[in-house]
């Protein structure tokens, strides 16, 4: 056979088409991340719109949070076994609690803020419908503030809630704190109590008994009528005597709204601020190192009730002889 006879067998390769790379998963995963950081932002976005500005605070102190622990060489608290700074497993892990810790925190501290605007609504209605309170419209004033509830017991020139100098309160004034008292008892906040005065001093001067002390026996005073009408006694926060230190109307020191007792029902956040600094004093006092500092104050704090009961003996001397402390 020649070869001119000799069938010739093409064979054609054709190489394969590999322009479906675009139809893989690859770009999913992509857009499965932008995603997840837009519902991220958003979900910023949202609770910083619908927050107070102390929650924002707190917001903004959680997300410094992993930036200080990196650069403290990580949490100590951790039980990674990782050599870098600030990461590990167990690390994101605790991250995650802290959050969780955080938002249920603006939570609480939502719901204490909407709970004052209600006692607030309730305590004016109660004001206008209770006969021991409805009397005394003029001498009551609530106040929103960015601390809580405040309720204000003032003087007016008729009617003084104290006798001029006097620790015990007038009857009317403790059937307006017996009346307030079961109101105050329906919310978990706890309260903080001051006496104030105004500037007239005693007779004895600064260095014996004078406005200081008389502020504090009548915050205490006023302390034990709202227990009588019912307030528990773990609501207390504070008891304070203010003297004649912050005053309604500073033109007119004796102005007789200055003379007044106040209650602040705290917020949670306020309430939390005031627990935090107490603790940090404990710690400060419990170190070796500021055992001097504990001592001295330990010498203060006695000096001080040993002062007290000095006074106190000589104002009861006063109000038996009947004579009247100020001038």
């Amino acid at each position: 056979m020649s070869k001119k006879n000799e069938s010739v067998i093409v064979v054609r390769k054709k190489k394969g088409n590999k322009h479906g790379g675009h139809h893989g998963g690859s770009w999913k995963i992509a857009y499965a991340d932008f995603m997840t950081a837009m519902m991220a932002f958003f979900l910023v976005m949202w609770l910083l719109s619908s927050s107070t500005p102390e929650a924002r605070e707190q917001i903004a102190e959680y997300f410094k949070m992993p930036l200080s622990v990196a650069l403290a060489h990580g949490n100590k608290n951790s039980l990674s076994s990782s050599v870098i700074p600030g990461g590990g497993e167990n690390m994101i892990k605790q991250d995650g609690e802290e959050l969780k810790k955080t938002l249920d925190k603006l939570d609480r501290n939502k719901r204490s803020d909407e709970n004052l605007h209600s006692l607030l609504g309730k305590l004016q209605s109660l004001i206008k419908q209770d006969p021991r309170l409805s009397n005394f419209q003029s001498n009551l004033r609530l106040s929103l503030t960015d601390n809580g509830l405040l309720i204000q017991i003032t003087d007016s020139k008729d009617r003084p809630m104290f006798k001029v100098g006097s620790r015990e309160p007038e009857p009317y004034m403790r059937s307006i704190l017996q009346a307030l008292a079961p109101a105050l008892n329906e919310l978990p906040n706890r309260i903080t109590l001051s006496g104030h005065t105004d500037s007239l001093r005693y007779a004895g001067g600064d260095a014996a008994y004078g406005n200081w002390e008389l502020s504090a026996d009548r915050a205490n005073a006023s302390r034990r009528a709202l227990i009588s009408g019912g307030l528990a006694a773990g609501k207390f926060l504070r008891i304070i005597g203010m003297a004649d230190s912050v005053s309604v109307d500073n033109a007119d020191q004796s102005n007789p709204l200055n003379r007044r007792i106040t209650i602040l029902v705290h917020s949670k956040t306020n309430e939390n601020e005031i627990l935090r600094e107490d603790t940090l004093l404990k710690k400060l006092t419990s170190t070796p190192e500021n055992a001097g500092l504990k001592s001295q104050l330990n010498i203060q704090s006695s000096t001080a009730k040993q002062t007290g009961r000095t006074v106190e003996a000589v104002d009861k001397n006063l109000e038996q002889t009947g004579i009247d402390g100020h001038k």
